[in-house]
This record gives structure tokens, C-alpha cells and sequence, in this order.
């Protein structure tokens, strides 16, 4: 889902737009002499972001991915900020530095500023693995300092970034001291408590890159800063937790060890049931200009809201929920009454996974454990009724399934499970998140596929159709109901107000129109299925707050047509 109202075509315009305007890739290198250095201090991250600066707060050190170490730069763009983070460097003047850098991730640019002479820069539009950024610039006359950075791109992925090298003569503030072995945390203390979960914090130690926290003497989890919630746990059960810091060097002894006891286990949390025909919308933890809502001011038409969006830890896999301040919260005790009171109307409210900018990572045993304990740890606390898988940027079917399944053992028969993949993700069963829908399908709930911010897509019978119209709607369900899914899994995820999504937006009678025309065989365009779903389940849409922005429109319209469907 988008947090903002870009599209990603126009995103992919501007890239091309700033390279074109002034994006200088500069290709060749200077010819070290045999005094140079790296001038970069803290280099690898291995001292946390000591010596650089980030905007926006968007940097943090991650444990995982590095290339070497124990440590690299994790940097997140959000909104209007691109993550850029910098140090300057002492550099002689009237001398050539080559600049390098490893990156992964999401669009990552390395440039150099303030050089006296030409301002460099070079960027590569993301990799799943390590590739090294490199370019060269000469200093002027005077100058005694140039300020290097690295930084992402609007509405784009995290970006990963290691091993900085500023190659060149020494300008006076020499290279980084080989890290000693940290020393061991202090101040290990027990935070708040679940039923599955214990928190733990501690001081900061000097030196750091990272932190490991161990349970009962065995290590179960790294941190990147002086927290972390240990989830999976008995209920009712006491735990010893030891922590200690890490850096290049090596590992410090284990801190004193503290004891911390899981509350008593409540058992099923008492979610309500899903109606036959059901609206589901996307309620937002933040403010991109539309209207600003707490959870009790959501349409009463929504039988699904989806809290978008938890967010990933420096644990592969691993999910939290922070409450934005922006959404005006005294407290998050507010929040949690809110989430009860919905129920209690009977309203399922879930923890939506992933959206345009969020990229939490299930691809192994591990990462799929640490997403269902700290999905189920979510559950329990704040009284979420299930999850909303919105990954779009890519799942791996094997251990996403293996995460869902492990979360409804957890969770029970009450769980509610749903997705909402884009239309390239569900155009034939070979994609991998039509095979996890699939795999999971006596668990699931809903796939509310996103027709918006696609183009034209390939209908069940083989036609291209225009994202908009009825037959998109329509011909796009018809490969999911025709391919695996019961009707009661398929709904039309379409946005809310013509500011909700870069495009696709249709007016509400389309969409009454659709559903019409799959449930009842009425209200067709020129696709019209052989058969009718009369147990559809719905229609869903982003967002909440972009139909409050709109007079409730969609909402007031849509809702009362799937609560009338056959």
C-alpha cells in the first residue's frame, strides 16, 4: 500500500529525470600514492553511527545483512526525506581521492560535496546482494574537507551500505584505531511483560556495533540499539536473560544475568467472527495528508481494519508495531481500549505486514519462527485479531507458509488471516504469493488483490484489460476464483478517493457494478464469467482515512452493497 500518493512509475521518471539533470558518474581513478589511507572514520558502522549523520533519523546499524563485521548502515527514506546520511572527512588540497562503497538493498547513491572542484556522485538502482559503488574526485586549492554521503530514494526500499572508503592522502585526521573487545553491558533490566514475550533493556556500551541477547544461556537474538523484546516464550514462566556487545573485534563477556516471568496466558483472545460478506479497510499509523484518524473514528461499514503498519527489526523475519505520535494518541493504553472496543462491535482488527516502504524478510526456518512468535507476541499485546500480509518486495511461498502456519497453531481457529497483493502477484498459480495463498488456504481468510498502480493487466480469458473499468475488476477475480480459492477468499482491493493511489481509482458504482456482475451475473461489462461466486466476500479499500478525506463516499456506498450481496 502506499504511504504516500506517488506512483512508482512517476518515482522511476524522477530517478531517470536527476540522473539526466546533473548526476555525474565519474569513472576513473586517481593513482594512490604510497602514503594513502582511508580518511573515513568509523568506515564499516562498526561503532554504531558514530562520525556520520543521518537525516530524519532514518539510519541505524543492522547485524544483518554486512559484508564485513559485525556491523553495516541500514537506511530507511520515508516521505520526503531519502535517507541520506554524511561525514566529513580532512582531506590535502590539490590532491585525487577515490571513493567507494558496498551497497544492497533498495536505490543507493555515494557522492562527495564540497570538493572545490566538481562534486561527484554515482548510485545503482538496488540488488539483493553486495555491489560496490565507486567514483573519484579531486580536491581544490584550499580545501581542507569534503563531506561524502550516501542516501536513497523517495518511496523507495531500505538501502544497505559498508565499507566506505575515502582512498587518498592523509589531510591530517589520520585512519580509526582498531576496535578493542567491548566491555559487558550493564544496567540489564525487564521491561514490560506478555503472556509469550518478555523486553529487555540495558546501558549503552562504547565500542559497540551490536548487542547479543541470550535466554538460559543460549543466544536467541542480536540488537542493534539497547532493547529488545524476546518473543515465543511459555506463558507463565520464568527466563534468565544475559546480554552482551559486539563489535569487529569480537564479543564482550555476558552482563549479569536478570530474571524475567511471562504473564499468566489468556487464552483465545476472543476474536469475532469475519460476517459472510465483508469490507475491509486500511486504517493509517501516520499522517501522508489524509484525514488523521484514531481506530474509534473508523467507518462503522468496515467489517476489517488493517492497523498498516508494523515494522521490521534488525531480526530477519521479526516484526514490532510502533504507535505514530502523528495519529494523536495520549497513550498506547488508548490505542489497545480502541482495539477492544472494535472488537467488542465486532469488528476484526489486524496488524497489517509490509505496504509500499516496509520489507520485513521470511526466507529461512528462522526468520519464518521470529515472524510468527513476534506476530503472535502482537497479537497478544495490543489484542490484534490476526495479520495482513502486504509484501511488495517479494516473498519466498516455502517459509512465508511455514511462518503462517506456525502463527495459526499459536493463534487458533479465530485467526484472520488476509493479503493484498498487487495484480502481478496473482496473474497465474506459479507466482509465489498465488502458491502461498494457496498453501494456506484452509487458514485463510481473504486475498484482497490491489487493482491500482498496475496498468493493464491479463484477464481468466486470456484478454488485456484497462485498469478501471469492470472487466478489470472482474476478469483479474476471475483467475483467483478460477485457480484455488473459494469465493469466500476473494475480494476487490481498489483505493478509496482518487488520492489514495497513484492510479486506478474507480468510482464506487464500478465496484458496486463488479461485484454485482461476480455474485449475481448482473451488472457486466463485455467479460462477463460462466458461473456466478455468490459467496464473494468483498471489497476492500487504502484507505480508511482517504475515505474520511472523501466524505466517507466509498464507504457509504461500497459497504452497504457487499453487506447486501446474495
Amino acid at each position: 500500500m502506499d504511504r504516500t500518493t506517488r506512483s512508482r512509475r512517476w518515482l522511476g521518471g524522477a530517478l531517470a529525470l536527476a540522473v539526466g539533470a546533473g548526476i555525474s558518474i565519474v569513472g576513473s581513478t586517481g593513482t594512490a600514492q604510497a602514503a594513502d589511507i582511508n580518511v573515513a572514520k568509523n568506515a564499516g558502522f562498526e561503532s554504531g553511527l558514530s562520525n556520520w549523520t543521518c537525516s530524519g533519523g532514518s539510519g541505524a546499524n543492522t547485524s544483518s545483512p554486512v559484508r564485513t563485521g559485525s556491523s553495516a548502515l541500514k537506511a530507511t527514506p520515508a516521505g520526503q526525506d531519502n535517507a541520506k546520511c554524511t561525514q566529513t572527512v580532512s582531506v590535502k588540497p590539490n590532491s585525487t581521492y577515490t571513493l567507494a562503497a558496498w551497497v544492497q538493498g533498495g536505490y543507493a547513491y555515494l557522492g562527495a560535496t564540497g570538493t572545490g572542484t566538481t562534486d561527484v556522485s554515482t548510485w545503482t538502482p538496488g540488488s539483493s546482494s553486495w555491489t560496490q559503488l565507486s567514483t573519484s574526485f579531486r580536491t581544490g586549492a584550499s580545501t581542507t574537507s569534503v563531506t561524502v554521503y550516501t542516501h536513497g530514494w523517495y518511496g523507495q526500499a531500505a538501502y544497505i551500505a559498508d565499507d566506505v572508503n575515502v582512498f587518498g592522502p592523509d589531510g591530517g585526521g589520520g585512519t580509526d584505531p582498531e576496535p578493542g573487545i567491548p566491555s559487558a553491558p550493564a544496567g540489564v533490566s525487564v521491561g514490560s511483560v506478555t503472556s509469550s514475550s518478555v523486553s529487555l533493556n540495558w546501558g549503552a556500551v562504547s565500542g559497540a556495533a551490536g548487542y547479543n541477547v541470550y535466554r538460559d544461556g543460549t543466544r536467541v537474538q542480536s540488537a542493534s540499539g539497547t532493547s529488545a523484546t524476546v518473543s515465543g516464550l511459555a506463558a507463565n514462566t520464568s527466563y534468565q536473560f544475559q546480554v552482551t556487545a559486539t563489535n569487529s573485534a569480537g564479543e564482550s563477556p555476558k552482563s549479569a544475568a536478570v530474571t524475567g516471568r511471562t504473564s499468566q496466558g489468556t487464552g483465545n483472545p476472543g476474536n469475532p467472527a469475519v460476517p459472510k460478506h465483508a469490507l475491509t479497510g486500511y486504517w493509517q499509523n501516520f499522517n501522508n495528508g489524509a484525514t488523521v484518524q484514531k481506530l474509534r473514528d473508523v467507518q462503522s461499514q468496515y467489517d476489517i481494519i488493517a492497523v498498516s503498519f508494523a515494522d521490521s527489526t534488525a531480526t530477519p523475519g521479526q516484526i514490532v508495531f510502533n504507535l505514530d505520535p502523528a495519529v494523536g494518541y495520549a497513550s498506547v493504553a488508548d490505542f489497545k481500549a480502541d482495539v477492544a472496543a472494535k472488537k467488542a462491535a465486532g469488528k476484526s482488527v489486524i496488524i497489517s505486514v509490509g505496504g509500499e516502504k516496509g520489507n520485513v524478510t521470511v526466507n529461512s526456518d528462522a526468520s519464518a519462527t521470529a515472524f510468527a512468535n513476534s506476530a503472535y507476541a502482537l497479537m497478544q499485546e495490543y489484542g490484534f485479531s490476526g495479520v495482513d500480509i502486504d509484501l511488495e518486495h517479494g516473498i519466498n511461498s516455502t517459509y512465508l507458509t511455514k511462518a503462517l502456519r506456525q502463527l495459526s497453531q499459536k493463534a487458533g481457529t479465530s485467526l484472520v488471516l488476509t493479503m493484498a497483493p498487487q495484480t502481478i502477484d496473482m496473474q497465474n498459480t506459479g507466482s509465489e504469493y498465488f502458491k502461498t495463498a494457496l498453501a494456506v488456504k484452509d487458514i485463510l481468510t481473504v486475498v484482497n488483490m490491489q487493482y491500482y498502480n498496475s496498468g493493464s493487466m491479463l484477464g481468466c480469458d486470456g484478454k488485456v484489460y484497462s485498469q478501471g473499468s469492470v472487466d478489470f475488476l472482474t476478469a483479474l477475480a476471475c483467475i483467483q476464483l478460477e485457480n484455488g480459492l473459494d469465493p469466500s477468499q476473494v475480494g476487490l482491493g481498489v483505493p478509496a478517493s482518487t488520492r489514495g493511489a497513484g492510479s486506478g481509482y474507480v468510482d464506487p458504482s464500478i465496484v458496486k457494478n463488479a461485484l454485482d456482475c461476480l455474485a449475481r451475473g448482473t451488472n457486466c461489462g463485455s467479460f462477463k464469467p460462466s458461473k456466478t461466486y455468490p459467496g464473494l466476500r468483498g471489497a476492500m479499500t487504502w484507505s480508511t482515512n482517504w475515505d474520511a478525506t472523501a466524505g466517507n463516499a466509498w464507504s457509504n456506498a461500497v459497504g452497504p452493497h457487499v453487506h447486501g450481496l446474495p
